[in-house]
């Protein structure tokens, strides 16, 4: 059996969707809290918008079961029979776009080297002309001539794949749902295409199918070409754009997780006491701000880098070392990030200490804690709920300036950043190396366009105005 690697962010994503399922197992069974969220469901382009964020969160999950391989039989010994080697679920699930490793730089789809090498012919001459890649379109006998055919052979097959597991899906939907309403399979169908249903399946079958069809037509190609090129040393650009999911979701919500209980804390209880309990935190949180947020970040991981050169027999792995600089990133953006939460916080809490309820609940001389927690806090977590999803896609693109200033995640781990930072050099060659920077560019803006557009509707459905509105 394989050994199992429980690393810090990995312990921390998983406790981060424990919450959340425990958060909705509460607000299922408050109506103040269900209602928001079924105008969010209701939300076309919510719900659009979900679908698409969970097929990242699913990827950022599976690669956050880490183990460690049995060794082959031939390599064990009495003590040792595992690898030093840590992988995670979707290393095991996407082994051929891991293991292809060209020479060096292939372009999108290629079945030759993007640069011109010596080739040593049968006869003993040189010839100067691009090398057969050894894995990309390596089942082509005469790639000239069966490229094209193949290619499109192999986005047909994953065309019907993706309809056949996309009928499936619908299949079994439809029939659930018509089972809980008590409708038969075709009067469900009717009504979900009508767009009757009170969520909007039709909208999340279409988001789905797209999504189906992107990826089983991009893991035909990719198991037998190297769909987004190959960069320097050869590594497939689609396996780090993949593997790139998972940093980008830990900075955007393993931050939070560090960052809502300072300023939850600090924000109520500066707008709650007043006095000189506010002059502290308001001189703390000012104080915070003064100081350039890059220089306070580049100094703190300096020092990290200075402890795990002195100490680095502390560390069994590559992926154990750049494991822990990710997290000690997210907690430095994390110290960095709350003060503008407090001040909302603040504000709203300076407000609310004034209404009649709680004015009644200390004249009765109800304790401070149960006030904040039953009449100050329940009010305010519409704007901790709008400031999360706002500030998930600012921290996903701050990974990404910091990367590519050199002060952001390990230079060992794929990011969108690092994958950026090293196409900067690429793009000034000739002739040009554009797909790494396509690829990440690609990655980052669908996950951000999805959180974005699933944070307006979060908004729009927890703002206390905007609800009275209607």
């Amino acid at each position: 059996m394989p050994e199992l690697v429980v690393l810090w962010t990995d312990a921390l994503i998983f406790l981060l969707i424990a919450l959340v399922l425990l958060f909705g197992r509460v607000a299922a069974s408050r109506e103040h809290l269900r209602t928001p969220w079924r105008s969010v469901a209701r939300s076309r382009m919510g719900m659009g918008a979900l679908v698409v964020l969970s097929v990242y969160v699913l990827i950022g999950v599976m690669d956050s079961v880490h183990y460690k391989p049995l060794l082959p039989e031939t390599e064990r010994t009495a003590r040792v029979t595992h690898s030093n080697e840590v992988q995670s679920l979707l290393d095991y699930l996407v082994t051929p776009l891991r293991e292809q490793q060209e020479k060096t730089y292939s372009s999108p789809l290629a079945t030759h080297l993007y640069t011109k090498e010596n080739i040593e012919q049968a006869d003993g001459q040189m010839l100067r002309d691009y090398p057969r890649l050894k894995y990309g379109g390596a089942h082509l006998q005469n790639p000239e001539q069966e490229w094209a055919a193949d290619v499109t052979w192999l986005i047909i097959i994953g065309v019907q794949e993706a309809v056949l597991a996309w009928l499936l899906i619908v299949g079994v939907v439809m029939a659930w749902l018509g089972y809980r309403s008590g409708l038969s399979f075709p009067q469900q169908c009717r009504q979900i295409i009508s767009g009757k249903s009170e969520v909007p399946w039709n909208i999340i079958f279409i988001v789905l199918g797209i999504i189906l069809l992107v990826a089983f037509v991009a893991g035909n190609l990719g198991v037998k070409y190297h769909l987004l090129g190959t960069d320097k040393v050869g590594e497939d650009v689609f396996y780090q754009s993949l593997k790139s999911v998972r940093t980008g979701l830990v900075i955007g919500t393993l931050t939070t997780l560090i960052m809502l209980p300072a300023a939850i804390m600090m924000g109520i209880m500066a707008g709650y006491f007043r006095g000189w309990v506010d002059d502290v935190i308001q001189y703390l949180y000012t104080t915070l701000n003064s100081i350039p947020g890059v220089l306070l970040i580049a100094a703190a991981i300096l020092m990290l880098h200075v402890y795990m050169n002195k100490h680095a027999d502390e560390f069994t792995s590559l992926v154990e070392r750049a494991d822990l600089r990710l997290l000690f990133l997210c907690i430095i953006l994390g110290v960095t990030s709350w003060t503008g939460l407090c001040r909302l916080l603040r504000g709203e809490a300076l407000k609310l200490r004034e209404l009649d309820y709680v004015q009644a609940a200390q004249a009765f001389g109800v304790r401070h804690f149960t006030i904040i927690t039953r009449h100050i806090l329940p009010n305010v977590l519409h704007i901790v709920m709008i400031s999360v999803v706002l500030d998930f896609s600012g921290l996903v693109l701050a990974e990404a300036v910091l990367s590519y200033v050199n002060i952001g995640v390990d230079p060992t781990m794929n990011s969108w950043g690092n994958m950026i930072n090293s196409a900067r050099l690429e793009m000034a060659r000739e002739p040009i190396v554009w797909w790494s920077l396509a690829a990440a560019l690609i990655f980052m803006f669908t996950l951000v366009l999805a959180a974005n557009l699933f944070s307006d509707v979060v908004r729009d459905a927890f703002d206390p105005r905007l609800r009275g509105g209607r």
